[in-house]
């Protein structure tokens, strides 16, 4: 793994999906999903998230709260360094 390589977290912050509940987590060790250590993660909550756990992967991290998209279900996840 590159040596600028950051350990991301996201975390949900508030949830009216049944599939989360405020602090879930879970963990990008790089490029890689750590199963070892986070919940499940969904599909459509990935699209979302995906750009900002790439830049923050890089070391650029957003204060901004990260929204799943899916229904009317809203997800708010924060992303912090791990």
């Amino acid at each position: 793994m590159n040596a600028i390589e950051q350990k991301i977290k996201l975390v949900v912050a508030s949830s009216d999906c049944p599939l989360y509940a405020p602090g879930d987590e879970v963990i990008f060790d790089g490029p890689l999903l750590d199963k070892e250590q986070s919940g499940n993660f969904c599909m459509m909550a990935l699209s979302a998230v995906f750009p900002f756990v790439y830049a923050a992967r890089k070391g650029v991290i957003t204060d901004a709260p990260l929204q799943c998209p899916d229904c009317g279900e809203k997800v708010v996840f924060r992303i912090y360094k791990a």
